[in-house]
């Protein structure tokens, strides 16, 4: 739901009360290829309802996705 109302994301990176760096506001866009790529999940978008989905890991689309870097992307 937030990647529908948000156009700009802030990243945060590091160890959880140790280390911590916050990324300057990025789009929507890159922001979430960054934060998938750290977890390396990518995502589709279910072509009846639209909706985001989690590929399967090592499936055809998740190695596809990975390949061109790209975790997670926006239908117009």
């Amino acid at each position: 739901m937030a990647t529908y109302l948000a156009d700009r994301v802030i990243g945060y990176g590091g160890t959880p009360s140790v280390d911590c760096v916050a990324n300057a506001p990025q789009s929507l866009l890159t922001g979430m290829n960054l934060f998938l790529s750290h977890l390396t999940i990518t995502f589709r978008r279910d072509p009846t309802n639209y909706r985001p989905r989690i590929n399967k890991l090592n499936s055809t689309k998740d190695r596809e996705q990975k390949l061109a870097g790209s975790y997670y992307y926006l239908d117009d």
